[in-house]
């Protein structure tokens, strides 16, 4: 499968089975993450797993979106270790924990695997409810593992603007 291929199959899986990941297939997820590259090399991202219905209880305090899953990833990102732009302070842990996050999410779609990007969450009371650090950031929550037979991709997922509106050419 190309890259190409496997960016067009990942969906925003909203209907997620109660049918096991095996650690195997999690460790590897993680591993693919390791591999993002990171501002400096610092590294930044911190992935939280969380596993069950005490965990699903954990991500409920925060958000309503869960899709079934009692397996979740949550990308965070540590404030001590980011690199930080020299012109204006720019915390580049953000930008860290979102490439970690993006090689996370299409992993997740080649092992076969269904998830949803949640950004929608309260992040005091995700923090709260992971008793985190307050250094580490919570950027997005990745609920996670098999799609159920209804799950598929939602109307919009097909339709993409043309380049000539998200590409802008300077000479």
């Amino acid at each position: 499968m190309t890259f190409k291929d496997l960016a067009s199959k990942r969906y925003s899986c909203r209907k997620i089975s109660d049918r096991p990941v095996d650690e195997a297939i999690i460790q590897h997820l993680l591993e693919v993450q390791r591999l993002a590259p990171t501002a400096c090399n610092n590294q930044p991202q911190r992935i939280y797993v969380l596993e069950g219905e005490e965990a699903a209880g954990k991500i409920a305090q925060a958000t309503h979106y869960n899709f079934g899953a009692s397996l979740f990833l949550v990308v965070c990102y540590d404030k001590e270790a980011s690199w930080k732009r020299r012109a204006d302070g720019f915390d580049g842990g953000i930008m860290d924990a979102v490439i970690a996050a993006c090689h996370l999410d299409l992993a997740i779609a080649e092992a076969g695997l269904g998830t949803c990007w949640i950004g929608e969450f309260d992040p005091a009371k995700l923090s709260q409810a992971l008793e985190l650090p307050d250094h580490h950031v919570p950027v997005v929550i990745f609920p996670l593992g098999y799609p159920t037979e209804e799950a598929k991709p939602s109307r919009g997922h097909y339709s993409r603007e043309d380049l000539e509106h998200t590409v802008i050419r300077h000479s």
